[in-house]
């Protein structure tokens, strides 16, 4: 394992344990409040995960998005890759890849917008994961798609290691405001 490879890996130990110490329902709600009040929800299409554990909440962004009508795709994880998977309100889903509710079938739909979870974001918009690279591989796929993280504002670090394969996020969104990397 590489230098950036284990700086990223002990980043990820101290940065899970620190999420968890910020989660709160009333930061999930501003957060919610201000990507409905944001420019990108003027978008038609997004790409949105389902929060677990203590991610960002995305429950009510996602409620909201199909209250407006917006197309909603779920990710679905098949092997190595990720998909973009359109889910209707009330499709019955199917525990995927580690642990995580995924639609039980579909066909890649490209959405404008994905919203992305995270472990930290830097000042830079680079992205702290899981380590699996789906995100990355898929924004890699998929260049055209605008990519929103959402987090804590706790989560957002001086600076995360990177390597060529990581693909930076356009904007970051937190209980505090949102930022752009344009």
């Amino acid at each position: 394992m590489g230098d950036i490879a284990k700086e990223k890996e002990r980043l990820r130990q101290e940065c899970a344990l620190a999420r968890a110490r910020l989660k709160s329902r009333e930061k999930d709600e501003k957060i919610a409040e201000r990507f409905f009040a944001s420019p990108f929800f003027a978008y038609r299409s997004f790409f949105v995960y389902r929060s677990v554990r203590t991610e960002a909440d995305t429950a009510q962004i996602i409620a909201g998005l199909y209250a407006a009508g917006k197309t909603v795709c779920l990710p679905r994880v098949e092997g190595e890759f990720m998909r973009s998977v359109r889910a209707l309100q009330g499709d019955k889903l199917e525990k995927g890849a580690f642990g995580i509710y995924q639609p039980q079938c579909g066909e890649e739909e490209n959405c404008e917008v994905a919203i992305v979870p995270l472990l930290a974001a830097d000042g830079q918009g680079n992205r702290l994961g899981y380590g699996g690279g789906y995100y990355d591989k898929y924004f890699s796929a998929h260049p055209h798609v605008l990519r929103v993280g959402i987090c804590y504002a706790g989560q957002v670090i001086s600076a995360i290691p990177t390597e060529t394969t990581d693909m930076r996020l356009h904007y970051l969104l937190t209980e505090r405001g949102m930022f752009s990397f344009e």
